[in-house]
């Protein structure tokens, strides 16, 4: 099985690192289009656009199936590129939402939705959940964490003050808290602490692993993932923070 992981950055490698430990796939080719990060402030015809040119590259590649790990494409142009697509085309919102029901069954649970300026404008996510019972729901545009991971940092204080910016106002810790932009995870731990270990974090990468293992047949595991990356722009940066991240 080859598969594609396509991002806006850098953040779709918190997806490939779910599938590494998995063993899902005998190859992942990852694109980011680091050119024009972040998509989150986009308007949706330009998110399409960019979206299909990504598909474009894709077809220089004999994939079986393409993960869109950018939340702000899932939530608005992944109808368009499964159209154009050969291949299964698979979003991060639905197995995010599906990982959600499975963590936190109570529909009285308050729920944090964290995404770009894009993605919760969409209001994805809150549809997805809302259609499976639950009531307590809202939504923080955190933009500002995605140019901060691009940077690399993943702790200190430039991360904290960003935090306390976004979440300052909250009147009760949620139980549970939807990290609805790939780049999020790799400040999980930073978005933990702040919270005292008392929210459950929904993790874009483990979410698409159980979505993927509940809707295909993966009978077999693969010891050796072949690893490509490329970029749009400074495609030696990427490969640097894959080589941090994955620990390569």
């Amino acid at each position: 099985m080859r598969v594609g992981v396509f991002d806006s950055g850098v953040g779709g490698l918190s997806v490939v690192k779910s599938l590494l430990e998995h063993k899902l796939f005998e190859e992942i080719i990852y694109f980011g289009d680091t050119a024009r990060v972040p998509y989150g402030v986009k308007d949706q015809n330009t998110i399409i656009r960019y979206s299909l040119e990504a598909l474009e590259f894709f077809k220089n590649f004999e994939i079986d199936l393409l993960i869109t790990a950018c939340n702000t494409v899932s939530a608005y142009a992944l109808d368009e590129m499964r159209e154009h697509s050969h291949c299964d085309v698979i979003g991060v919102v639905d197995p995010g939402v599906l990982a959600l029901k499975n963590a936190i069954p109570s529909n009285d649970a308050n729920i944090l939705i964290l995404g770009t300026k894009a993605t919760v404008k969409s209001g994805a996510y809150e549809k997805g959940l809302r259609s499976l019972g639950y009531r307590n729901l809202s939504a923080i545009a955190t933009s500002l964490l995605v140019p901060i991971v691009e940077e690399g940092l993943y702790e200190g204080e430039v991360l904290q003050s960003a935090l306390h910016h976004y979440f300052r106002d909250l009147e009760k810790t949620p139980d549970a808290i939807i990290l609805g932009c790939t780049h999020f995870p790799l400040v999980a731990r930073a978005i933990d602490t702040y919270f005292e270990g008392k929210s459950t974090l929904i993790h874009s990468g483990e979410a698409i692993v159980e979505y993927l293992e509940s809707h295909y047949d993966f009978t077999k595991r693969f010891d050796t993932t072949n690893l490509k990356f490329f970029a749009s722009e400074n495609p030696e940066g990427l490969r640097r923070v894959a080589k941090e991240w994955l620990a390569l």
